[in-house]
């Protein structure tokens, strides 16, 4: 499905979508869900996850803030989606970083079925088992186009490579996303705003590699408009929500905006 339809989708039906996310960012993610045309709810207590997941269109896992019962909730929230037919997105933040950051994402895909998998080229080359080099929470090496197509091919899903260009792969069909601006790597949150966004998306349109490339265009051409007359990172972050809302509210200010390009695919599996 296509950025336009799903927005026009996402502003008639105002789905739910559930997040168990970074606390770092929570204020960014629950206003960037909004702004797409979604409804946000940010609930990780092992009381409720279940019960909040069964009533939610989508659910995104983001690793960003982890400890043991975060995981634990995380896995609760997934199986009850799963169970409901409801899509499920990961971003592994930080995996490579440590040891007990790289475990948990293969614990999670081992026990959930993922619509979708985002994250920088770092984190996607850990789960590819591809050589990365992840600082922190940052990605300092990853070759992203090699990455989602690996990390396709072993996960049977669609994976997301951010970055200067985004890639996208489902195994089948792979894209190169060019919307963007530098300034959207200087604010703390980025990242996990633009898997929300394909959070957002999954609701209505599904995990294909299709809609996800949308939902990556359509916040990177928020960007490139928010950076318009932008001062810096602190006047940009504002403006970018007011860009997302605008395009959200006017899809068709996208048309012949998003540059979104099918590649080959390097890697043939039988």
């Amino acid at each position: 499905m296509n950025a336009l339809e799903v927005l026009r989708r996402l502003g008639e039906e105002r789905p739910l979508v559930h997040h168990l996310t970074n606390y770092v960012t929570v204020n960014l993610v629950a206003n960037a869900t909004l702004a797409t045309g979604a409804l946000p709810v940010m609930a990780n207590a092992v009381e409720e996850v279940e019960e909040m997941a069964a009533t939610a269109s989508a659910l995104v896992i983001n690793m960003g803030t982890l400890d043991g019962a975060w995981v634990e909730a995380m896995i609760l929230a997934g199986r009850e989606a799963n169970r409901r037919g409801i899509p499920v997105v990961l971003d592994p933040v930080g995996a490579g970083a440590t040891r007990f950051r790289t475990e948990t994402p293969e614990r999670l895909l081992s026990e959930i079925s993922f619509a979708a998998v985002c994250g920088n080229a770092g984190e996607i080359s850990t789960l590819a088992g591809l050589a990365a080099e992840v600082r922190g929470v940052e990605s300092i090496g990853g070759n992203a186009r090699e990455a989602v197509e690996e990390a396709a091919r072993r996960l049977g899903t669609t994976v997301a490579a951010t970055g200067r260009v985004d890639h996208v792969c489902d195994g089948e069909r792979l894209f190169a996303v060019k919307n963007g601006h530098p300034l959207m790597g200087r604010i703390v949150g980025s990242g996990c705003a633009s898997t929300a966004v394909i959070g957002c998306f999954a609701a209505v349109g599904g995990g294909g590699a299709e809609t996800v490339s949308g939902a990556l265009a359509y916040f990177g051409r928020a960007g490139e408009v928010a950076a318009r007359g932008a001062g810096g990172p602190g006047t940009f972050e504002p403006r970018l929500l007011d860009a997302m809302a605008a395009l959200a509210a006017d899809p068709g200010g996208l048309d012949g905006r998003l540059v979104i390009e099918e590649l080959p695919l390097a890697q043939r599996h039988a």
